[in-house]
């Protein structure tokens, strides 16, 4: 994967405050994302990477990042938290809700 690719890569995970790489057949990404929706994440972009047609390539592109090969591959606030064991401990030690508002991913109230 190019430069181009690395590029588009930063600028999906700057997409929103958490951003969700996901496979719609992956039942641990669908337990992220059930996570989130509890607790009313408004600022979450998910790319499902199983239909996009660089998919594959996105997903190799991750793991040269993150190390991570799996999904889900979670970004917090552009940064890397991992994947859905992770964000769920983090979730158990009181440690994700901190994170989740400095990303302002929750909607502000008018």
């Amino acid at each position: 994967m190019g430069s181009a690719s690395t590029a588009q890569l930063s600028k999906m995970i700057a997409s929103a405050g958490v951003v969700v790489f996901s496979k719609t057949t992956c039942g641990f990404c669908m337990r992220v994302k059930q996570l989130l929706a509890e607790l009313q994440v408004a600022n979450v972009q998910v790319y499902e990477l199983n239909q996009m047609k660089e998919g594959a390539e996105l997903q190799n592109e991750l793991a040269r990042l993150t190390g991570q090969r799996t999904v889900p591959n979670v970004f917090i606030d552009g940064n890397h938290v991992g994947g859905y064991d992770k964000v769920s401990a983090l979730h158990r030690q009181g440690a994700l809700m901190p994170l989740l508002e400095s990303a302002s991913a929750f909607a502000v109230a008018e």
